[in-house]
């Protein structure tokens, strides 16, 4: 039989285990997903996004994150691993229902220039010649070349700019893990607001209107002369986990929010949120080993919601140093 959640119940440590290691073939039911790590294959055709899990935040950080949408700044967003920085952005594109999030993951050798947008040349070029060959063999000359539009697509940033009604949300996730200079290169687009392609801007006046592809699945958006400029500022949530300092220059135009870890009774509100009916029985015991542990190394809260899920499932989490595994520490040598 299965519980609330799907997972196998019955003899705690044997009914649960689908992997038994013993090298034998066997048929298995696998039980319902967490909430937080289940994938809807259709959603990637929805216009609107899926409802995300609940997200809990005090009065206080919300006031800041409603100063930088009235000052239309960007959030810059800190905090230890898993009090929920990336998640923020998803929370509010939902409560202000303003569409997909527009994710930027950003790493060592993240450029700007692929963030505003991408120009496939080589595909274009190809793709030209094999016209060009074609229309030789038929002897018809008179075929346009390749749609320009069709080999250049905005990037994440780029999207967030092309003017609309209300603002997107993007998410530029890490960017502390980016280069050195990539924060000083984002002010001036954050600054006005807009950027140009060159290689529509160099087009004749007649194709001065020009349809491109977006970072959103099947859409497009017109580029006139070349430029982009948004109408409406995006909300932009920059999050950071402190591995290095940012530049004044790009402080200043920041609104920075700290993200504290969870005291117990925020802890408490997550996992009810997350997960109902469960009973103080299948939390008190794990909440106080996550809060003795996170006194002596980085935790994340998703690793206390891990392993509630796990106990209501019918997990023998003190077999064999399973506790350990899942809440074991995030910093230092594993």
């Amino acid at each position: 039989m299965t519980d609330h959640h799907g997972a196998l119940s019955g003899e705690p440590g044997s009914g649960w285990r689908l992997f038994r290691g013993d090298g034998q073939s066997h048929a298995v039911e696998f039980p319902d997903a967490p909430p937080w790590r289940r994938f809807d294959a259709a959603s990637s055709t929805r216009t609107e996004p899926a409802q995300p899990l609940p997200y809990l935040i005090g009065r206080a950080e919300a006031d800041v994150v409603n100063a930088a949408l009235y000052l239309r700044r960007p959030l810059l967003v800190t905090g230890r691993p898993g009090t929920g920085k990336s998640s923020l952005a998803h929370a509010i594109a939902h409560e202000l229902r303003l569409g997909p999030v527009l994710n930027w993951p950003v790493n060592s050798r993240t450029t700007l220039a692929e963030a505003l947008y991408r120009y496939d040349a080589i595909g274009r070029l190809r793709e030209s010649n094999l016209l060009r060959d074609r229309n030789g063999a038929s002897g018809d000359s008179t075929t346009d070349g390749p749609d320009i539009g069709s080999y250049l697509r905005l990037g994440p940033l780029g999207t967030a700019l092309v003017p609309g009604a209300r603002p997107r949300v993007l998410l530029v996730d890490e960017l502390d893990k980016g280069d050195v200079d990539l924060p000083n290169d984002l002010l001036n687009v954050f600054e006005e607001g807009e950027f140009e392609i060159p290689e529509l801007a160099r087009l004749p006046e007649e194709q001065s209107h020009i349809d491109v592809l977006t970072a959103d699945a099947n859409s497009r958006t017109e580029v006139v002369r070349g430029r982009v400029r948004c109408s409406e500022f995006p909300v932009v949530v920059i999050t950071s986990n402190g591995e290095r300092d940012f530049p004044p220059a790009f402080l200043r135009r920041c609104v920075r929010l700290a993200l504290p870890e969870p005291d117990e009774e925020r802890l408490l509100a997550i996992v009810h949120a997350h997960l109902d009916s469960v009973g103080p029985l299948a939390v008190d015991d794990l909440l106080h080993a996550f809060l003795t542990r996170r006194a002596r190394g980085e935790l994340a809260t998703d690793q206390l919601l891990n392993a509630v899920f796990l106990r209501t499932g019918g997990v023998d989490l003190d077999a064999d140093g399973l506790l350990d595994a899942v809440l074991h520490r995030l910093g230092g040598t594993v």
